[in-house]
């Protein structure tokens, strides 16, 4: 069958590779799944139970969920059969910015998971007129619709008639972006817009067909979101999980050995943070075997042959552990939505285990680039996928030889922000008849394997801070290289309108108890041990390993030792620090630690 709209993955996994594993989650100690034939059931029952309600195309419904869970994905195909449009949300946000996205969406109803998400929802009804129902996705007070009591076989004939008549360009869903500052923007994005990304990724990130996946990025996200639809055109078992299941010997790596996942780098920097902990514990021969390996690892780029003795023993004692703790099984894992380190991607890769960073935006859906398991570049994100035309805006006086702001078109691309054609206008320019995406990025194309051009982001257009001196500096490079040491946890370099760079700085507590131990120093909390000499000392150490990498306006002058970590959520009512994507919220961060920086630059 062909394939046009993103509902059609499914059913086409139904007509060419039924799985009895289709998609499941943990219930208790046990995985529950749904065969395909049941998840296109569901899918068919749910919106023919959603047209008994009154639900018609053009109407948008939202779903929201602390993990993935198979009831996401039905929510999902079952309102794209009848035209509805999917408004995802984000299980994070305040029931302020709940309000905002209904009512800016005019939600009608709205699917909610466990924990507090109907409660949150529930209060931001109050001042969202057109939310008219809430329906749970496990089961909970008597007085809250449970979802599967719309589940009807009554109108079954009609659904299919509807999805027969969804036009491949209408509308599928509309992405409120996380933002940096201010209200986020609802991306509208169409089947095709999505499809193309599905399409143009899985001749390379997916070329294998029945495979296990693991995913547990958000669906709320278009990254993961256009990822399920590949899973289900490659027709692979796909286990929803958390970040907090995954480790352990009864861990969802152990348990599910998974082939392949997507995921941001703060997880890889974790993990990465924790090897490298248990190779500072080490003694004697080992601890100096640990670190060899490590150092072997250095200069390593995709594609290079490892062999001889000396990589035989680092991969029997060392590398094969590290494999083993992630499954033993992974062909490679897929990196974006921040930058990804280079050092950690090396030392992954080298032990065998491929990182490959990509990159995009939701108004994308999402990909532009992305190095794939043929050809890969470290400390690039990969040639532009087939149908994405790209553009570099040179600006060589701020950026640098070859590099300025990234414009992109193609049939990926969205069709604009909701509500907001000043913002939409904002964002498109035209070349030659052609509508092209300002992306905000800064980049530059460079030599790469296979003979084609490779992306490489070097910051945000946004982010440039601009000294007192009237000099350009891209923060992010700088930021990426601080986070390799294995102390700095988090990061932010500051410095606009100031006569030097300086940085913000939240050490690894676990890197940095280990570090007392191996100084003998006690331990006593964060608070204390971010004043300590010999911390700030070994954190000096590292900005001065790094800084030689930079031109002198761009090397961190000073710095400053925070302990409290910044975070995506708030629990006090105080604005997150971090977008849901983890990303940073610098006038947020300046404005928390305005008293920091002042005295940064009052010394």
């Amino acid at each position: 069958m062909k394939v046009t709209r993103l509902f059609d993955y499914l059913y086409q996994q139904k007509e060419k590779s039924p799985l009895k594993k289709s998609i499941g989650q943990k219930k208790g100690n046990d995985w529950s799944f749904y065969s395909t034939e049941e998840l296109v059931n569901a899918a068919e029952e749910l919106a023919s139970g959603l047209l008994e309600r009154g639900y018609k195309a053009g109407d948008k419904i939202s779903i929201v969920s602390y993990k993935n869970r198979p009831e996401w994905l039905i929510v999902d195909i079952a309102t794209q059969l009848l035209g509805i449009i999917n408004v995802p949300l984000y299980p994070t946000i305040s029931p302020k910015e709940y309000k905002y996205i209904l009512n800016d969406a005019e939600v009608k109803a709205c699917f909610v998971g466990d924990l507090d998400l109907f409660d949150k929802v529930a209060e931001a009804q109050k001042e969202a007129p057109s939310l008219k129902e809430i329906f749970t996705m496990d089961k909970q007070r008597s007085d809250r619709v449970f979802w599967e009591s719309l589940f009807s076989k009554n109108k079954i004939a009609e659904v299919k008639a509807a999805a027969a008549e969804v036009d491949p360009d209408a509308l599928a869903t509309i992405i409120y972006t996380s933002g940096t500052t201010g209200n986020p923007k609802g991306v509208m994005l169409t089947h095709t817009n999505i499809k193309t990304v599905v399409d143009d990724t899985c001749k390379s990130l997916l070329p294998t067909e029945n495979e296990n996946v693991l995913s547990f990025l958000p669906f709320c996200h278009i990254f993961e979101r256009a990822v399920i639809y590949g899973y289900l055109n490659k027709a692979h078992t796909v286990y929803c999980t958390g970040t907090d299941n995954l480790g352990g010997e009864t861990g969802d790596l152990q348990t599910v050995k998974p082939n392949f996942f997507t995921t941001v780098p703060r997880l890889l920097e974790k993990i990465y943070d924790k090897i490298y902990s248990k190779g500072l514990s080490l003694t004697g021969a080992k601890k100096k075997l640990f670190f060899w390996a490590l150092e072997m690892t250095d200069n390593y780029e995709h594609g290079q042959p490892l062999s001889g003795f000396k990589f035989a023993i680092a991969d029997k004692l060392i590398f094969s552990k590290w494999r083993a703790a992630l499954g033993g099984q992974l062909r490679g894992i897929v990196t974006g939505a921040a930058p990804m380190p280079a050092k950690i991607a090396r030392v992954f890769s080298a032990a065998g285990i491929p990182i490959l960073e990509g990159y995009g935006l939701t108004e994308s859906s999402p990909t532009i680039s992305v190095n794939d398991f043929q050809y890969a570049k470290i400390g690039t994100v990969g040639p532009v996928i087939e149908s994405v035309d790209l553009h570099i805006d040179l600006d060589e006086e701020n950026y640098g030889p070859g590099a300025g702001e990234i414009l992109a078109a193609g049939p990926n691309i969205m069709q604009g922000y909701y509500n907001k054609p000043d913002k939409t206008a904002e964002v498109f320019r035209e070349i030659e008849g052609k509508r092209y995406l300002k992306t905000g990025d800064i980049g530059k194309l460079v030599d790469g394997p296979g003979g084609v051009p490779y992306l490489k982001i070097t910051d945000r257009k946004k982010e440039l801070l601009k000294t007192s001196g009237g000099k350009y500096v891209a923060p992010a490079p700088i930021e990426s290289k601080l986070k390799e040491d294995i102390l700095v946890e988090q990061v932010m370099v500051v410095g606009d309108g100031k006569k030097f760079v300086s940085a913000l700085i939240i050490p690894s507590e676990a890197a940095l108890q280990e570090f007392c131990k191996q100084k003998n120093i006690n331990w006593t909390n964060m608070e204390e041990l971010v004043k300590s000499p010999e911390v700030i000392a070994s954190v000096q150490a590292c900005v001065d390993k790094i800084n030689p990498l930079f031109s002198k306006v761009e090397q961190v002058k000073k710095f400053k030792l925070i302990c409290q970590p910044w975070e995506p959520i708030k629990t006090d009512g105080t604005a997150s620090e971090l977008t849901p994507t983890l990303k940073l919220k610098r006038r947020v961060i300046r404005e928390k630690c305005a008293s920091h920086i002042a005295e940064i630059y009052s010394e």
